[in-house]
């Protein structure tokens, strides 16, 4: 628990205010509808696919991450402080069972599930391109908060494939924060519009009496017509992200 010693402070700190942050929404009762039966029966499940589909990829040093879909599905569903609630807790058990390196990223994952369950109160997971848009605001979202803990706690180079990108534009002389920002810039969006692509394909899988049990689940229909379509193309776009990420992304950098 190396990087957790380390840290303390700031570990302190996140925790404190994400734990005021929850009180201050449950006293002013913005908190009470995300957290039903239901919900609390998908965040176990939630956190399984997180850490489940993370490690393989993590493994295969792809470099994207999606580590985040339980969490959006969670944030759709059920509601942003849900959603921040699976992502938090998604990596500090990850840190604890599995690597303290998931550990730091906690707030990022919080702020994921938030951002996609705020987005979909919007009405932005209804179809393939408004998914598409909650994915780049996800992406914008968890580099402003990523990034800073990026550097301060891993000096800028983690274990995520994407670090790749990260030490080749160091070698070219970048600064270590222009250097983090632009990888994030870069694979952020990759991975987090194919999150919430993937997620909305799943969503799609469920039928609408069982949504309906969960406290957001009109945030899930798909606008009538073409739900095959949307969905085939949301697993296309899916593909053509990852297939960009593991051979045209690398190619681009190194140019």
């Amino acid at each position: 628990m190396e990087i957790i010693s380390q840290n303390v402070v700031y570990f302190a700190v996140v925790i404190a205010i994400m734990a005021l942050l929850f009180v201050w929404a449950y006293f002013t009762k913005r908190i009470q509808k995300d957290f039903s039966t239901m919900t609390w029966v998908l965040t176990p499940v939630a956190i399984a696919i997180n850490l489940t589909i993370g490690q393989i990829v993590l493994v295969l040093k792809l470099p994207v991450y999606l580590d985040s879909i339980g969490t959006v599905l969670v944030g759709v569903i059920c509601g942003p402080w849900a959603g921040a609630l699976t992502g938090a807790l998604s990596n500090i058990i990850a840190g604890i069972i599995l690597d303290p390196g998931w550990f730091p990223w906690f707030p990022v994952a919080a702020a994921i599930g938030a951002t996609a369950g705020a987005m979909a109160n919007i009405g932005f997971f209804k179809n393939w391109w408004k998914v598409v848009v909650t994915g780049f605001v996800i992406a914008v979202v968890a580099t402003v908060v990523g990034t800073p803990i990026n550097i301060a706690v891993f000096g800028g180079i983690s274990a995520s494939g994407s670090s790749i990108i990260t030490a080749f534009l160091l070698e070219t002389g970048r600064s270590l924060l222009s250097s983090v920002l632009t990888t994030n810039f870069i694979a952020e969006p990759i991975d987090k519009i194919a999150t919430s692509l993937l997620a909305f394909a799943i969503l799609d899988g469920l039928s609408a009496r069982y949504l309906a049990r969960f406290p957001r689940g009109e945030n899930a229909a798909i606008e009538k017509g073409q739900q095959v379509t949307q969905v085939i193309i949301a697993l296309v776009v899916v593909v053509l992200l990852i297939l960009f990420a593991i051979f045209i992304l690398p190619m681009l950098t190194a140019q």
